[in-house]
Protein backbone atom coordinates (compact mmCIF):
# COMPACT_ATOMS: atom_id res chain seq x y z
CA UNK A 1 0.00 0.00 0.00
CA UNK A 2 1.31 3.44 -0.93
CA UNK A 3 1.90 5.55 2.20
CA UNK A 4 2.95 8.70 0.30
CA UNK A 5 -0.55 9.31 -1.04
CA UNK A 6 -1.83 12.75 -0.04
CA UNK A 7 -5.38 13.35 1.10
CA UNK A 8 -7.65 15.63 -0.89
CA UNK A 9 -8.86 18.47 1.31
CA UNK A 10 -12.56 19.27 1.28
CA UNK A 11 -13.05 23.00 0.74
CA UNK A 12 -16.38 24.65 1.43
CA UNK A 13 -17.87 28.13 1.06
CA UNK A 14 -20.26 29.90 3.38
CA UNK A 15 -21.45 33.12 4.99
CA UNK A 16 -20.04 34.37 8.30
CA UNK A 17 -22.92 34.77 10.76
CA UNK A 18 -20.92 35.48 13.93
CA UNK A 19 -17.43 36.80 14.71
CA UNK A 20 -17.80 37.38 18.45
CA UNK A 21 -15.29 34.72 19.58
CA UNK A 22 -11.52 35.09 19.64
CA UNK A 23 -9.91 33.58 16.50
CA UNK A 24 -13.17 31.77 15.63
CA UNK A 25 -16.02 32.62 13.27
CA UNK A 26 -19.31 30.79 12.79
CA UNK A 27 -20.00 30.10 9.11
CA UNK A 28 -23.40 29.05 7.75
CA UNK A 29 -23.29 26.84 4.67
CA UNK A 30 -26.38 26.36 2.52
CA UNK A 31 -27.16 23.20 0.56
CA UNK A 32 -29.94 23.11 -2.05
CA UNK A 33 -31.20 19.78 -3.38
CA UNK A 34 -34.35 18.19 -4.84
CA UNK A 35 -36.34 15.68 -2.81
CA UNK A 36 -36.29 12.37 -4.70
CA UNK A 37 -39.90 11.38 -4.02
CA UNK A 38 -41.78 14.69 -3.87
CA UNK A 39 -39.60 16.57 -6.39
CA UNK A 40 -39.48 19.66 -4.19
CA UNK A 41 -36.47 21.96 -3.81
CA UNK A 42 -35.19 21.81 -0.24
CA UNK A 43 -32.72 24.20 1.40
CA UNK A 44 -30.77 22.93 4.37
CA UNK A 45 -28.23 24.81 6.47
CA UNK A 46 -25.25 23.72 8.52
CA UNK A 47 -23.12 25.88 10.81
CA UNK A 48 -19.40 25.33 11.26
CA UNK A 49 -16.99 26.88 13.75
CA UNK A 50 -14.00 27.97 11.65
CA UNK A 51 -10.56 28.88 13.02
CA UNK A 52 -9.53 32.38 11.89
CA UNK A 53 -5.91 32.86 13.03
CA UNK A 54 -5.53 36.49 11.86
CA UNK A 55 -9.14 37.49 12.66
CA UNK A 56 -9.66 38.81 9.12
CA UNK A 57 -13.25 37.61 8.54
CA UNK A 58 -16.16 39.79 9.66
CA UNK A 59 -19.88 39.13 9.96
CA UNK A 60 -21.52 39.09 6.51
CA UNK A 61 -18.37 38.05 4.61
CA UNK A 62 -18.33 35.13 2.21
CA UNK A 63 -15.41 32.84 3.06
CA UNK A 64 -13.76 29.64 1.88
CA UNK A 65 -12.67 27.12 4.51
CA UNK A 66 -11.26 23.61 4.66
CA UNK A 67 -11.26 20.61 6.96
CA UNK A 68 -8.23 19.91 9.13
CA UNK A 69 -7.20 18.37 12.41
CA UNK A 70 -9.53 19.07 15.36
CA UNK A 71 -8.68 22.07 17.55
CA UNK A 72 -11.46 21.41 20.06
CA UNK A 73 -14.63 19.37 20.46
CA UNK A 74 -16.55 21.31 17.79
CA UNK A 75 -13.87 23.21 15.84
CA UNK A 76 -12.12 21.35 13.00
CA UNK A 77 -12.37 23.79 10.07
CA UNK A 78 -9.75 26.37 9.06
CA UNK A 79 -10.20 29.62 7.12
CA UNK A 80 -8.60 29.54 3.66
CA UNK A 81 -9.51 33.01 2.38
CA UNK A 82 -12.13 35.74 2.43
CA UNK A 83 -13.86 35.74 -0.95
CA UNK A 84 -16.17 38.74 -0.62
CA UNK A 85 -16.27 41.32 2.17
CA UNK A 86 -19.51 42.73 3.48
CA UNK A 87 -19.64 46.50 2.98
CA UNK A 88 -21.66 48.41 5.56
Amino acid sequence: MDTNRSKVQRTLMGLVVSDKMDKTVVVKMERVYRHPKFDKTIRSFKKYKVHDENEQAREGDTVEFYEGRPMSKTKYMYLARVIKTHSV
